[in-house]
């Protein structure tokens, strides 16, 4: 981690600079993509949920075998019929190798490596051209990390929430998610889960029950968090870091206690 820090603009809910404060040392540290990548691929293997046939799935039924000398395979056959069932070559018969409830998805990650994830994917979120490499779109003379006042955790509506971030600057991102909802190719469209969107702003909060959480919900891509719950996963997801970050005064200097 270096020692070297820097001072960041305070914006107010109108988008006005009303103060400077000093940078919390966390966001000097080093970035590691690979770290970050790691720890994010463990997360997202542990979040898992087994699925697998149920037992005894396409052998619940009586069959047996007639055996050689009628001039057909001899193949499991309904003991009431003449289908063949059971083996999975045949139609109707079981899956050859089904997937098992019992596989064990997760996938194990260092404590120190899950911190040094966390602690370079935040730092990860001040620097503007990794911000920016991964998408997302604002304007050029905000300065990041974004630190707003406190007041921004007491907004209530959608309309006061997007009022704040087109004063500063931070709408388009908004726009982008919004526009790149897109209908999923595959077979998840028929599972519950037709469309997919883009991961927008994050907004991080000091007070875990802040009116925020309500206000912001309904826009595009946003999502607010509870500063003590930041983790790569928030941070970076899907393992690219640069997330364009918004934090409220008290957040950041929660943060800073790291």
């Amino acid at each position: 981690m270096s020692d070297k820090k820097g001072n960041i603009n305070v914006y107010s809910l109108d988008g006005t600079v009303v103060k400077t404060m000093e940078l919390p040392g966390v966001f000097n540290t080093a970035l590691r993509p690979d770290v970050i990548h790691r720890a994010v691929v463990a997360e997202e293997a542990n979040k898992r949920q087994p699925y697998g046939s149920k037992p005894g799935a396409g052998i619940r039924h009586a069959a047996s075998t007639w055996g050689k000398g009628r001039g057909v395979a001899r193949v499991q056959r309904q003991t009431q019929g003449a289908k063949a069932v059971e083996s999975p070559n045949n139609i109707g018969g079981r899956r050859a190798f089904p997937p098992m409830a019992e596989k064990d998805w997760s996938k194990k990650c260092n404590q120190k490596e899950r911190t040094l994830a966390r602690l370079s994917a935040l730092a990860a979120v001040s620097n503007v051209v990794v911000v920016k490499n991964r998408g997302h779109q604002f304007d050029d003379a905000v300065t990041l990390p974004v630190v707003v006042e406190d007041n921004i955790e007491s907004l209530k509506t959608t309309s006061d929430v997007l009022d704040v971030l087109i004063s500063i600057g931070l709408d388009a991102d908004v726009d982008r998610a919004k526009d790149g909802k897109k209908v999923r190719p595959g077979r998840g469209k028929m599972r519950s889960r037709k469309y997919r969107s883009p991961r927008g702003l994050l907004i991080v909060v000091s007070n875990e029950k802040a009116d925020l959480f309500t206000g912001a919900k309904n826009l595009a891509g946003v999502e607010v968090v509870y500063a003590d719950k930041l983790n790569a996963g928030v941070l970076a997801p899907g393992g690219d870091p640069g997330r364009l970050t918004v934090f409220s005064e008290s957040a950041i200097k929660k943060i800073g206690e790291w």
